[in-house]
Parts: C-alpha cells; structure tokens; sequence
C-alpha cells in the first residue's frame, strides 16, 4: 500500500492548468481569474449623496438645532440621474435624491428626517460637518487601482464589480469538461425487476451530479459492458471530447477487471492500493495527454475516491489555488470505533455547530456499500490506524457541506 499523500501528489504531479479564455462576465461564476483587473475609472465616478435630504453649505447650518433651526431657501431639485443646473450658492439648499451628484458649491448632505418644509424654504434642524452623507468620486474604488487578482474564484460581488467598470468579458481558466462512466456486466438502470446477480448503477448519477456541484461540466459517457473493445471505444470517445475522464469499477486486483486490462494497454497508468478505507484502489493516468480517474465499484468507495482525488485534481485544473475540502477539528458525540489496518479510515459523519465547537456523530453504517450512511453524512472524520476515537476526543473532519 501506498500513502494517500503520495497518491495525491502522483495525481497533482501530471495535471495541467487548461488554457484560459475569454467568456462574458455573466459566465464566470465560480471560474479562476487568469487576469489582473485594473479599473479603468473611479466608481463611484462623481461625489453622490448617501441620503435622501438637502445639499448645503455646512458653515449654513452651524447652530441649527429642533429649537432654532436655520431656514434656507430651496433653489432645485437633483434626482438620482440628472445633475444641477447651477452650483449651489452661500445661503441655499437644494432636494437631493440618494445616488444623485453632490451640487458644485455644496459641502455636505442633510438627511430629510432632520429638515422640516417651510413654504419654499426648508428648516434645517441640526449642524451637519462637511462630507456629512457625501460619498467622493472613487471612494470605493480608484482609477487605476488593482480591482481583482489572478487565483480569484468569481462570486456575484466579482461579476457586480466588473459591471460596475464597465467590462462586459473576463479572462478565466474555463470549466473541465468531464466524462463519467460505469463499467460492468452485473449493473442495469431503470425500474425493471433485477435479475439474479443484477444491481442497479447509482455510481454514474451520483458521479455526475458530484462533478455538477463542483463547478464542472458533466459529460455522461454512459454504462460500458465488460467487453475490452466496447471499454476501449468509451474511453477514446471520452478523452476525444472531455478535458478528464471518471470511471467507476474494475479496479481492482480480480482476474474480470477489465478496465485495467485496456488501460494498461492505452496508456501508461498508476495501479496503487491506497493505505486508506474505504477507496483503497485507485487508478490514474493520461490517455491522450487527458487525465483519467479509475475510481472503486463501490458506492461509498467511489464517492470517497472522488473527493480524496479527482474533485481537487479538477479544481486545480481550473486554477483553484484551494483545492481542497475544509478540513475542522470537532468533538465525538459517540465513539468512533475501527480496527487496526495500517489504514487511515474516513468515517461518514454528520457534523453540526454546537456553540462555538463542533461536534460530529456517525452516520449510520460504515461498509463501502452503505450508500444511505454516505447520503446522509456531510463529512468525513479522518480516524487514523488503530482502534479508534473515544466519545468526547477531537478528530480531524473533512466538511462536505
């Protein structure tokens, strides 16, 4: 057996970042920034007013107060898109909507609440400072500055602030394509009653959707028989069309693992047994310079396998610079037992927030077969060789939620 640390590093060693592209801003969401952004122009582009109220003169309202209020005559009105069609002058205020530009002549902005109209003048109730409510042009962001930097994962806020300077494209390290297939005489689909021997593949749905939510493309490369020339079409239609590969099943050390005899005859492919449970096979390699990642038959097995291997290999191939699942330290509700091995168990768990810690339990059965444990569970505790943690004890979790 191998270590997973030494598995993972083979699989990170031959992944290449794919080429970046130019999509519209509207595309990027959660794709890896290729590109310095400098903002072209100040936004805001011109001093605004944060508040509904009146544009003054502060020294015009030194000594107002609800008592003695200061009266000014109201020379205009500024809604949010136009501008005043004069400077303000000593001794005015002009109506002014939040958003709209602060009047040349005018130091400062009078929230309505403390005005009060008085025929066609307003009384001003309180002294305001100068910039009181005045927003400056570029406060919240400078011409010329650096706006966003390489290795940025785009969220909304990244997409709002590129409008905002007026790009309508980006440059990011575009969305892998991945195929996912399953392999097997023994697997069916559909309703139809199973016949002796038969299961029904849920590993190539659950696969898909998992490449789903992590951000990448899904291709279904379908249910492939164990028949070497169909398995070896699949992949060779897989690595024509996909940026990486997935496959669940014939992995193993059997003499019908099928799968490893084409692959190892395609291209050159690690075999490893892995010093973890579940997902102790694995198989990886390019065919065609495209990575491909032979994950267990099981169905945990498999789920494990793509977390430990291909979800952050993925992701690096998106120029994620965090690959990685969170990883917490949390408190045993209950123990978590195992036996020795010489492996590093990852138990299926439920984690949860409790005050300031968290705390984890089992999610029901731990056999590689057990899929409901794994559906239920948002994490998986790392519990290394030996007997266990005790109720109580801090272990290591990786977080899926």
């Amino acid at each position: 057996m191998i270590a997973l640390e030494e598995a993972q590093a083979k699989v990170n060693r031959e992944l290449q970042v794919l080429p970046p592209a130019d999509v519209p801003i509207a595309e990027s969401l959660g794709l890896t920034l290729a590109e310095t952004v400098i903002a072209p122009e100040a936004i805001p582009p011109f001093a605004n007013t944060a508040m509904d109220g009146f544009a003054v003169r502060a020294a015009d309202t030194v000594g107002a107060s609800e008592q003695s209020p200061v009266s000014l005559p109201v020379v205009g009105t500024i809604a949010a898109g136009t501008t005043a069609a004069r400077p303000l002058k000593p001794g005015e205020a002009m109506r002014i909507m939040t958003g709209a530009p602060v009047p040349d002549g005018a130091d400062a902005i009078i929230m309505v609440e403390l005005t009060k109209p008085n025929g066609f003048e307003v009384d001003i109730m309180a002294e305001v400072p100068v910039g009181n409510h005045v927003r400056p042009a570029g406060d919240d962001i400078a011409a010329g500055s650096e706006i966003l930097h390489p290795g940025t994962v785009m969220a909304p806020g990244h997409l709002g602030v590129l409008a905002s300077v007026g790009r309508q494209t980006v440059t990011v390290f575009r969305r892998p394509r991945v195929g996912v297939m399953s392999t097997g005489d023994e697997l069916v689909e559909g309703p139809e009653p199973l016949e002796p021997g038969q299961i029904r593949d849920s590993n190539r749905v659950t696969l898909l959707a998992l490449v789903r939510e992590a951000g990448f493309q899904p291709v279904d490369l379908g249910l492939i028989r164990d028949d070497e020339a169909e398995l070896e079409a699949a992949f060779r239609r897989g690595v024509a069309t996909c940026d990486a590969v997935i496959t669940s099943g014939g992995v193993s050390m059997g003499d019908y693992d099928y799968v490893k005899a084409v692959l190892t005859r395609l291209g050159d492919f690690s075999w490893m047994q892995v010093a973890i449970k579940p997902a102790k096979p694995f198989v990886f390699g390019l065919l065609d310079e495209v990575p491909v990642f032979g994950l267990p038959g099981n169905p945990v097995s498999s789920m494990v396998s793509f977390e430990l291997f291909a979800r952050p290999g993925l992701k690096r191939m998106m120029g994620h610079l965090e690959a990685e699942r969170p990883r917490i330290r949390a408190r045993t509700t209950e123990p978590l037992r195992r036996h020795p091995d010489g492996k590093t168990h990852f138990s299926r768990v439920v984690a949860s927030k409790v005050g300031d810690e968290w705390q984890v339990r089992s999610s029901g059965g731990q056999g590689s077969h057990q899929l409901m444990a794994m559906a239920t569970a948002n994490a998986l505790a790392i519990v290394p060789d030996g007997d266990g943690v005790d109720e109580g004890e801090l272990v290591d979790v990786m977080y899926l939620g």
